[in-house]
């Protein structure tokens, strides 16, 4: 379950009453259908959360379908009322791996478009980054890690945050897809 935002509009990087060396701690592991109940409160999230899903569908369209996603930015902030403004899209790593027999030429090769990152945010609304998982660990992937958490740790003032991870696997999305459409029709989006 996502911690709600707290008074500084971010979702706390550790769950509030758990220790600081709690394991229950960002990236808070979220179902898509409680990342669509949490995050889908106005007409822009819920526009955000369909490109989202549309993203998914569509990587796992080329077999991207193990591994999980980091989802960050604005998107997981309150920014509606810190910054007065929507969200604009959802920054999402994903950590994947790779297809049976495909390497990553092969895989890009089957849909570059997706790894094109100004189309899948302009597409998509979401700002898209990839790293390949199960390969020997190696100093240049513990650099890459670190680089992520270390700069989705915090918000450019400073503060503290977290963030969202939820699982690659497709199993989920036919529900996240039914939610959002609910939460569409509730809130009068058309879909």
């Amino acid at each position: 379950m996502i911690p709600a935002w707290n008074l500084q509009g971010v979702i706390p990087p550790v769950r509030p009453g758990a220790h600081g060396h709690d394991p229950d701690r960002s990236p808070y592991r979220s179902s898509l259908q409680s990342l669509v109940d949490a995050m889908g409160i106005s007409r822009a999230r819920l526009n955000i959360l369909e490109g989202l899903l549309k993203f998914r569908a569509a990587i796992h369209g080329i077999g991207i379908d193990t591994g999980f996603q980091w989802l960050n930015g604005s998107f997981s902030e309150h920014v509606e009322i810190v910054e007065a403004r929507d969200p604009r899209d959802v920054d999402v790593v994903t950590f994947l791996h790779l297809p049976n027999g495909l390497d990553q030429a092969a895989l890009v090769a089957r849909n570059p478009r997706l790894f094109d990152q100004t189309y899948v945010k302009d597409t998509y609304h979401v700002d898209a980054y990839w790293e390949v998982l199960g390969r020997p660990l190696k100093a240049e992937s513990v650099q890459s890690v670190s680089y992520w958490y270390s700069m989705w740790s915090h918000r450019r003032d400073g503060v503290w945050k977290g963030f969202v991870q939820v699982q690659l696997e497709p199993s989920e999305d036919l529900v996240a897809v039914q939610v959002l459409a609910q939460a569409k029709a509730e809130l009068g989006v058309e879909t």
